[in-house]
């Protein structure tokens, strides 16, 4: 039987071009040790409000404000199968200048300097993701992902495609 999780993740970047990024606990059941942005699940009334849930998940994992973050637009929307479970996942990106006023156990923050960020151990999806927003930037419309394999091969791959309205063409 297929599930379905949604999920809802911010890229955080500050004035000295660093991303902010959990090393993520070796107690986490998901992902134990590995480098990831801060976000997290949504919760049922948020499923029409994935930026809600964003603005929560940076509230939980770092203390921060929503008022306290500059533009924080979506610009990704990813889609992969992970054994039964279809996870749809929402990246925003924002800026703000604040440090984290508070300690989770769900890992350790640290701001990492953009051209030091791909050097991390850092999940396969988010990777290509990372890769793709480093090489077109932030765009006025946003991108939809889906994973999978290269035709013909076995080869994992991210299928990228602006997410445009067709009537507005």
């Amino acid at each position: 039987m297929i599930t379905f999780r949604m999920l809802s993740t911010a890229l955080l970047w500050n004035s000295q071009n660093e991303l902010l990024m959990m090393k993520r606990s070796l107690t986490r059941t998901l992902s134990p040790g590995v480098w990831a942005a801060v976000g997290g699940h949504l919760e049922p009334d948020e499923l029409n409000n994935p930026r809600a849930a964003c603005l929560r998940e940076i509230y939980e994992e770092t203390g921060i404000e929503h008022d306290e973050i500059e533009g924080l637009q979506l610009q990704y929307v990813l889609l992969r199968l992970n054994g039964q479970e279809v996870r749809q996942q929402f990246f925003y990106i924002g800026k703000m200048d604040v440090n984290p006023r508070i300690v989770t156990n769900e890992g350790d923050l640290h701001w990492i300097p953009k051209e030091q960020v791909l050097d991390r151990p850092i999940p396969y999806i988010f990777r290509c993701l990372l890769e793709h927003y480093f090489q077109v930037g932030l765009t006025p419309h946003p991108w939809i992902g889906s994973a999978g394999v290269i035709a013909g091969t076995e080869e994992p791959t991210v299928h990228w495609n602006p997410l445009i309205d067709p009537k507005q063409l």
